[in-house]
């Protein structure tokens, strides 16, 4: 029984033992997010779901990012449960990807608020944007593969 789909390229069979994309440690996910000034926000509401960028920085292990009264705060309020998504394409087509699971919340005391202001958090957009929002990372992982030729396929 073979272990799994097999792929072909340049006269040689790739099993999954050797498949090209790879899983990033945790310490290499955390510095992708942290290097990355913006990324992808997914929110889901009334059986709809939505994908919004932001612009965020990261503070000790959490994701901020401001935004204004609108349908990603609204749908954020109703469903905190989020997916937030990076990725980058270096210059030797290394594609690296990060996707975080978590629970966003609007920041609601003043302590918590004054503390965001303290962040390197503004505005891209040139709108006012009040409310400061953050995501408690419950799940963050990440992938890595380079950009190469489709492998031959193997008739069905």
């Amino acid at each position: 029984m073979s272990p799994g789909p097999e792929w072909k390229t340049g006269g040689m069979s790739i099993g999954e033992n050797l498949n090209p994309i790879k899983n990033l440690d945790r310490e290499t996910v955390w510095q992708l997010l942290e290097k990355h000034p913006y990324g992808r926000l997914a929110v889901e509401a009334a059986g709809l779901v939505d994908i919004f960028p932001v612009n965020y920085v990261v503070h000790q292990h959490k994701l901020y990012f401001r935004t204004a009264q609108g349908t990603k705060l609204s749908s954020l309020i109703v469903n905190d449960q989020v997916a937030f998504e990076i990725d980058e394409v270096s210059e030797d087509h290394v594609v690296r990807s990060v996707v975080v699971h978590g629970k966003a919340r609007r920041l609601e005391t003043r302590a918590e608020i004054d503390a965001a202001e303290e962040l390197p958090l503004k505005p891209w957009a040139p709108t006012l944007k009040y409310n400061y929002v953050v995501i408690d990372v419950e799940n963050a992982t990440g992938r890595e593969f380079t950009i190469g030729e489709e492998p031959e396929r193997f008739p069905v």
